[in-house]
């Protein structure tokens, strides 16, 4: 299969890159870094008047009605700046699940502020250690209420809604688990913020105490929901990852070639060589699986989730393996925090566990294909 983006959507992503590189520079980066900030609001509303934060968001909700393959090449840069902003929880998690489960009115009411940048969502999968899996779920849907502690998620001391996974019966099947939509701001949730590795993409306890919640999704549905919100939400993380993987290998490569070291720049060296290169073919290898990956979201393929798990897990890998050897590249002044490396290293972690950690997306893989060739 041969795939590649259209010039259009290539200069969407040169518009993205120099918008980025003018107002996302490594010192605001580093300002939300430091505690400054608990996000880059500037960039935020900047990001809106973009287009960028509704551009797969229908026209009929506010949104520029482009598509996925558009918000692929936005995640890219995105990626690449390390922007310390809530785009991934709002719109590779929040705004999908609306898109796939929302009424009308949930839609008309959340999707017009995402776009416009005046609502921050979030997806409260988890509950603590673990994957995600329906037996996972303990947090409890009765009478219109929710009840219970949802932990890490992301970015869920500044977002404004939240997409709750509960669980609505007692047999431990997909059926059990069904999503509500809460308004974060409406009381009932307690907000506890989490420190991690890091702090440019926030994390936060919630706790929902007899919470209102109004359902997104058929009852029983939430599971199902949630798969494919998921393996959408991996395609789009990857192209980030991909985005900080080739960030990570372009620093490392061009300090190889400035520090000199025995007369010599470092960069002519084999064992840096070596490194580089292997760091290339790592974010190589995964930048083919994130154009298939985008193929079969953009198309809705059958083989989107085979393509999502595979992206998912050749990007997390990339962008762990480059952020780190950028560091050795470094030296010394690599593990320094005057040094931008250690922003990546953070994020390459911070999004290795996101959506569920690596050997979580590897049975994925498996077990899917399993699955498809027994068919």
């Amino acid at each position: 299969m041969n795939f590649d983006f259209s010039d259009e959507q290539k200069q969407m992503r040169d518009a993205a890159r120099k918008f980025l590189a003018e107002k996302c520079p490594p010192k605001a980066v580093r300002e939300v870094l430091d505690g400054k900030a608990t996000y880059d609001k500037a960039l935020w509303k900047g990001l809106a008047e973009m287009g960028f934060l509704g551009v797969a968001i229908p026209e009929e909700f506010g949104g520029a009605g482009a598509g996925h393959l558009e918000l692929c090449v936005i995640a890219e840069e995105m990626g690449r700046a390390l922007a310390p902003v809530p785009f991934s929880s709002t719109v590779y998690l929040a705004a999908e699940a609306l898109l796939l489960a929302g009424s009308d009115a949930q839609k008309q009411k959340w999707l017009p502020k995402i776009a416009a940048g005046d609502a921050i969502g979030t997806l409260a999968l988890f509950e603590g250690k673990g994957n995600p899996s329906p037996q996972a779920i303990k947090l409890s849907a009765s009478g219109g209420t929710l009840s219970g502690v949802k932990k890490p998620v992301p970015d869920g001391a500044i977002a404004d809604f939240a997409v709750v996974a509960a669980r609505t019966g007692s047999t431990g099947r997909d059926a059990d688990i069904s999503l509500f939509l809460v308004d974060l701001k409406a009381g009932g949730v307690e907000v506890r913020s989490l420190t991690n590795i890091d702090p440019t993409h926030g994390q936060a306890e919630l706790t929902f105490r007899n919470c209102k919640a109004e359902p997104l999704g058929a009852a029983g549905e939430g599971w199902g929901i949630l798969t494919q919100v998921l393996d959408r939400a991996a395609v789009l993380m990857a192209f980030e990852q991909v985005g900080g993987s080739d960030r990570a290998l372009e620093m490392g490569r061009d300090y190889a070639l400035d520090r000199i070291a025995f007369g010599r720049p470092i960069g002519s060296f084999q064992a840096v060589k070596h490194i580089l290169a292997d760091m290339y073919v790592s974010a190589t290898l995964a930048r083919s699986n994130c154009y298939y990956g985008a193929w079969a979201l953009s198309t809705n393929a059958s083989e989107l989730p085979e393509a999502a798990a595979a992206a998912r897990i050749s990007a997390t890998q990339a962008f762990q393996h480059c952020s780190k050897n950028n560091i050795q590249v470094h030296g010394g002044m690599g593990f320094t925090w005057e040094f931008d490396c250690h922003m990546y290293y953070r994020r390459a972690n911070a999004t290795a566990v996101t959506l569920g950690s690596l050997s979580y997306w590897e049975d994925q893989l498996i077990d899917r294909m399993r699955k498809k060739n027994a068919a």
